[in-house]
C-alpha cells in the first residue's frame, strides 16, 4: 500500500510525466477485464463500427463518381448515383445508431461493475486506509476516474478506431488513384505527425494537472460540507468561499494554459492541412492539365486527403486521452489490488461464531503506522472475564482509545497478543469477531435514512417488533412516538435532526438489537446535559446485562460501579482497582482525578 499521506493533487502528480509505453498500456488493459462479460454486446458495438467507418469511407468515391458522371465517363445515371448515396446516408445512419447503442450497453454496465469494485473494495479495507487518503480523493475516483475510463469505451474507442482506419484505408486509395500525388501529399505528415506527438504529450500534462487541481477544488467542498456546523460556529463562511475560490481559480489558470496550447496546436494543424491541400491541388491540377489523371480522381484524391489530415489531427487528442486513461485505469487498479480486511466476495454472509466474552492482553506494544516512533501502548496486559465490567480511564491521549481499536482489530497488533475466550483474535474471522463486539461511542454517527434503518443497522433483516424492542430498552421509543412519522422519521445527514441525547439511545438501540457478547463504551455520556444523561445512562444499564463491557471515560460518576478500573498513563497501567480502592489512595492518579472533577462540579 502507498505509504503517504498527501493530498490527492500531490499524490497524482508524478502520473504527469507516465508515457504511453508498452507496459503501462498492459497494466492499463487489465481495468477492462470488466468488459468480459458484456464482450457480446463488444463485439457487435464493434462491428457496427467497422460497418459504419465503411460507410463513410465509401463517400469520396461515391462524390468522384458522380463528377465522372457529370464528365460523360460514368456508366450510371447522375440519379442512380445520387440515389445511392441517399441509401448509403441511411444505412450508415443504421449503423452509427448501432455503434452507439451497443457501447453504451458496455460503457455503462461494465463501469458500473467498475464502480461496484472500488466501492466494494474500499468499504472493506482497514482503517489505518483511510486515515492516508482523503474523502474527496477516494470519491475522486470512482467519479472522475471511472467517467474517463466510461468515455473511452464509449467515445475514444469509436473514434480511434475511426482514425486509424481512414488514414490506412484512404492512404491506401488515394495510393491507388495517384502515386506521384499520393507521395507529394505524404512529404508534408512527417511535421505534422511530430507536431501532433509532441503537442499531445504538452498538452496532456496540462489537462492532466487541471484535472487534479478540480480534484483539489472538490475536497474543499467535500471538508466544507462535512464540517459545516464548525465553519457556522466560527463565523468562516467567507473563509471557505476564498479557499474553494482560490482552488477553483488553479483549475481556471490551468485550463486556460492547456486551451492555449490546444489552439497554437489546432491553429497549426489546420494550416498545415489546408496549406498541403492548397499544394495538392496545385500538382494534381497539373496531372490534369498533362492528361495523367481524370479530373474525378482529383476530387476523390482531395475528399480523401482531407479525411486522413482530419485523422491526423484527431490523433493528437486520442494520444492525450489515452495517457489520461492510463492515468486514471493505475489509480483505480492501486485500490483495488489493496488487501481488504474483509473479503465480502468468497465470504458473503460470514456465519456468526458466538463468544462468551472473556478477554485478556498480554504484554500489548504498539505504535500507530503514520507515527511508528511514538509507542502508545508500552506492555499493557489485563484480564476481563466474560460479563465483568472494566473501565479505563486517563489524560487523553494515554492510549485508552487505542486498546479497544485493537480489540476491534481495526489496525494489527505489533507485539503481544489479544485474546477472546483463550484464542488470539489474529485467528478469528475478522467479520466474526466484530459480529460479537458493539460500540456507543461519544460521537455517534447516524445515517441519513429514517430512525427505524439507523436502529435495524445493528442487525439488517431485523423485525418490526425487535427493533420496537430495541428502541423500548433503549429509553428511546417515547421520543421516538413523539414524532409525526414515528419509527420512519428522518433523522437528516450524520443525524443532524436529532439531539445529542436522542442520537445516542439511538446508537443503544442499534447495540441492544446487534446483542453482543462484549459491549465498547466510548465516552457515551461525555456531552450530554443531566436530564439526557440520566435517560441515556438508564439505558447503557440496561445494555450492559450480562455483557462483557469496556468502559471508556472521563466523567468518573459513570464508572463507581464497574468491577475493575484501569487507570492508564503513558501507555501503561498505572493503578487497578475498585473506585473505592483506588479513591482511597490519597495521592494516587484515580483520586487526583476525583478531586478535580469534584472540585470542577462545584
Amino acid at each position: 500500500m502507498a505509504k503517504r499521506g498527501r493530498s490527492f493533487g500531490e499524490e497524482a502528480a508524478p502520473d504527469d510525466k507516465k508515457r504511453v509505453s508498452k507496459d503501462s498500456l498492459k497494466k492499463a488493459l487489465r481495468i477492462f477485464r470488466f468488459v468480459k462479460p458484456y464482450r457480446a454486446s463488444f463485439a457487435l458495438g464493434f462491428l457496427f463500427l467497422i460497418l459504419s467507418t465503411a460507410t463513410t469511407l465509401s463517400f469520396g468515391k461515391l462524390i468522384g463518381e458522380i463528377t465522372s458522371v457529370i464528365e460523360g465517363r460514368s456508366a450510371y445515371s447522375l440519379n442512380q448515383v445520387v440515389g445511392f448515396f441517399v441509401l448509403i446516408l441511411v444505412v450508415q445512419a443504421i449503423f452509427s445508431f448501432f455503434r452507439i447503442y451497443f457501447f453504451a450497453q458496455v460503457s455503462e454496465r461494465s463501469m458500473a461493475d467498475v464502480r461496484r469494485a472500488v466501492y466494494g473494495k474500499i468499504i472493506t479495507l482497514p482503517v489505518f486506509f483511510f486515515e492516508q487518503r482523503r474523502v474527496g480523493e477516494l470519491t475522486s475516483r470512482i467519479s472522475s476516474d471511472v467517467t474517463q475510463l466510461q468515455d473511452v469505451l464509449s467515445i475514444t474507442l469509436a473514434e480511434f478506431f475511426r482514425q486509424v482506419a481512414t488514414l490506412t484505408v484512404g492512404t491506401a486509395i488515394i495510393f491507388y488513384l495517384s502515386w506521384k500525388l499520393t507521395f507529394f501529399m505524404l512529404a508534408t505528415f512527417p511535421l505534422m505527425i511530430v507536431s501532433a506527438i509532441f503537442f499531445g504529450r504538452f498538452i496532456r500534462k496540462l489537462s492532466k494537472k487541471a484535472q487534479d487541481e478540480l480534484a483539489n477544488a472538490n475536497v474543499v467542498v467535500e471538508e466544507t460540507l462535512q464540517s459545516v456546523n464548525v465553519v457556522k460556529a466560527f463565523t468562516n463562511e467567507r473563509l471557505e468561499i476564498n479557499r474553494y475560490s482560490l482552488a477553483l481559480q488553479k483549475v481556471v489558470n490551468n485550463s486556460l494554459r492547456a486551451a492555449k496550447f490546444r489552439g497554437v496546436f489546432v491553429s497549426f494543424i489546420i494550416f498545415a492541412l489546408f496549406g498541403g491541400i492548397v499544394g495538392v491541388v496545385w500538382y494534381g491540377g497539373n496531372l490534369v492539365l498533362s492528361g495523367e489523371m481524370p479530373f474525378s480522381d482529383l476530387l476523390t484524391f482531395i475528399i480523401y486527403t482531407m479525411f486522413i489530415g482530419g485523422s491526423v489531427g484527431g490523433l493528437g487528442d486520442l494520444y492525450a486521452q489515452v495517457q489520461k486513461t492510463i492515468g486514471a485505469s493505475e489509480r483505480i487498479l492501486e485500490i483495488l489490488e489493496e488487501q481488504p480486511e474483509v473479503d465480502v466476495v468468497s465470504e458473503p454472509s460470514a456465519l456468526p461464531v458466538p463468544v462468551d466474552g472473556q478477554i485478556a492482553f498480554r504484554n500489548l506494544r504498539f505504535s500507530y503506522p503514520s507515527r511508528p516512533d511514538i509507542e502508545v501502548l508500552k506492555g499493557i496486559s489485563l484480564d476481563v472475564a466474560a460479563g465483568q465490567k472494566i473501565a479505563l480511564v486517563g489524560q487523553s491521549g494515554a492510549g485508552k482509545s487505542t486498546i479497544v481499536q485493537l480489540l476491534m482489530r481495526y489496525y494489527p497488533v505489533e507485539t503481544g497478543s489479544i485474546l477472546v475466550d483463550g484464542r488470539n483474535i489474529q485467528e478469528f474471522n475478522v467479520t466474526n469477531l466484530r459480529q460479537n463486539i458493539a460500540v456507543v461511542p461519544q460521537e455517534v454517527m447516524l445515517f441519513g435514512g429514517s430512525i427505524k434503518e439507523n436502529i435495524a443497522y445493528g442487525k439488517p433483516g431485523a423485525s418490526d417488533a425487535d427493533i420496537l424492542e430495541a428502541a423500548r430498552r433503549a429509553n428511546a421509543l417515547e421520543f421516538i412516538r413523539s414524532f409525526p412519522e414515528g419509527f420512519d422519521t428522518l433523522v437528516g445527514e450524520r443525524g443532524v435532526k436529532l439531539s445529542g441525547g436522542q442520537r445516542q439511545r439511538i446508537a443503544i438501540a442499534r447495540a441492544i438489537l446487534k446483542d453482543p457478547a462484549i459491549l465498547i463504551l466510548d465516552e457515551a455520556t461525555s456531552s450530554l446535559d443531566a436530564e439526557s444523561e440520566r435517560l441515556v445512562q438508564g439505558a447503557l444499564d440496561e445494555l450492559m446485562k450480562n455483557r462483557t463491557t469496556i468502559i471508556i471515560a472521563h466523567r468518573l460518576a459513570t464508572i463507581r460501579k464497574v468491577d475493575t478500573i484501569y487507570v492508564i498513563r503513558e501507555g501503561q497501567i498505572a493503578e487497578s482497582g475498585t473506585h473505592e480502592e483506588l479513591a482511597a489512595l490519597g495521592e494516587g492518579l484515580y483520586a487526583n482525578l476525583v478531586k478535580l472533577q469534584f472540585e470542577t462540579t462545584e
